[in-house]
């Protein structure tokens, strides 16, 4: 294993100066609009990245009609075409609207207190990576916002990297450059972006911790549950209302509480996840979200679901409803392991850095996953990003700077394919 390079402050500072500018941009995705992007915010950050690429140089800049800003990297080497990627959007689970980021500079391993949220704590004792950056510069939100490193950090990354690229022309080949709208909501990789990316292989800078290099996903299926009641005002309702709230609550309750929820499932197990319940009593909707390592055990949670359904409408046959599912993306294993050649190269450009790979399954998804199964082979890489999705969302950036070295490393190593 190579020795870790030394400290570099001019990359420190310009990927510090980068996400405090991304995350300061209301980017968040909306899943229940049919446009695309599905916010037009996400065009203010996509237009920044669009001026930011041409000041810096890069080839073939331009603002697709479905939100996503491409770019190239022209390549001084023989190579493969290799793609980075990281999308723009950030999670419409929590507030995202008016962050203000902030840079603790040298932690020095206590607890951490956010300005606008006196209440909230964010310490070693429940967020034991923590604990590993004392002396680094951790960048956290204000505490009534999510932060958005998630995935703005890998933005940062690619942009610096991309920078450092062009300005030494260092050893190469063709580089593809992605920043995709709406991948929070599994609306990231549109029909035509494996085409117009052009890419023999890819990578997505959207993990967490340092040396995570993955190449395993979730599949994941969405689904919306519809429950139509009989309507009647309420006081001459006996024998005669049916109400769809108690309904939708049968279905909820009747699902394996203690085996198939998120917050009790951890490792390689799936779950059903109820993220939410909207109507009244004459109409309800349920929306969730299947996840599982496996085909077929995606498919059986889904059955699940089903056979669910059916028995509260049995019992209830005055009642309409309906269980709709549909897929969103499959575990990139399936082909990755077909071709492991992009995840060796990051794990051999990894350990040049003195970094020791590691490969786990994502409980989740990436844009990775849908270009995989569409033909462009594309394992995740780690930004340094933790606690993502709420208050606590935090970033080393000295992992950052981890990064975008492998980004460096990655194309340095490719010239030589």
């Amino acid at each position: 294993m190579s020795e870790a390079p030394r400290p570099d402050p001019e990359l420190h500072e310009e990927l510090t100066a980068r996400l405090l500018r991304y995350c300061a941009i209301d980017s968040q995705s909306d899943e229940d609009s049919p446009s695309s992007p599905s916010t037009a915010i996400q065009l203010d950050l996509a237009r920044l990245l669009v001026s930011e690429l041409e000041a810096i140089g890069a080839a073939d800049v331009r603002l697709t009609d479905y939100g996503a800003v491409l770019a190239t990297i022209p390549g001084t080497a023989p190579g493969p075409v290799v793609g980075f990627l990281a999308h723009m959007d950030t999670a419409p689970q929590f507030n995202a609207t008016g962050v203000k980021p902030r840079v603790i500079r040298g932690y020095n391993g206590g607890a951490i207190t956010f300005p606008d949220n006196p209440a909230l704590v964010l310490s070693p004792d429940t967020a034991p990576h923590l604990a590993e950056k004392r002396g680094h510069d951790i960048i956290t939100a204000s505490g009534t916002t999510l932060l958005g490193a998630d995935d703005k950090a890998g933005i940062a990354v690619i942009l610096t990297a991309a920078r450092r690229l062009i300005e030494s022309g260092a050893p190469r080949p063709t580089l593809r450059l992605a920043f995709t709208p709406d991948e929070e909501i599994g609306r990231g990789v549109d029909p035509r972006l494996p085409k117009d990316l052009g890419a023999d292989f890819a990578y997505t800078f959207d993990g967490g911790a340092v040396g995570e290099i993955e190449y395993e996903s979730f599949s994941a299926d969405g689904a919306v549950v519809t429950v139509k009641g009989v309507s009647i005002h309420p006081g001459t309702a006996k024998g005669k209302m049916v109400n769809a709230i108690t309904l939708a609550a049968k279905i909820i309750a009747a699902l394996p509480q203690s085996t198939m929820q998120p917050e009790v499932t951890d490792g390689r197990d799936g779950f059903i996840h109820a993220t939410e319940m909207t109507g009244g009593s004459s109409e309800m909707q349920i929306k969730f979200i299947l996840r599982d390592f496996e085909r077929d055990g995606l498919a059986q949670k889904g059955e699940i679901l089903r056979a669910v359904c059916a028995a509260v409408q049995a019992g209830e046959p005055r009642a309409e409803i309906t269980c709709a599912i549909r897929p969103q993306y499959r575990n990139m294993r399936y082909w990755l392991e077909q071709d492991m050649t992009p995840v060796d190269l990051a794990r051999d450009a990894a350990r040049d850095l003195g970094i020791e790979p590691v490969s786990v399954p994502i409980r989740g998804g990436t844009d990775g996953s849908r270009l995989t199964e569409m033909g462009v082979p594309c394992p995740n890489l780690f930004t340094g990003m933790q606690e993502i999705h709420g208050p606590l969302e935090w970033i080393s950036v000295q992992d950052m700077e981890r990064a975008a070295q492998l980004m460096l490393r990655v194309a340095a190593r490719a010239a030589r394919t």
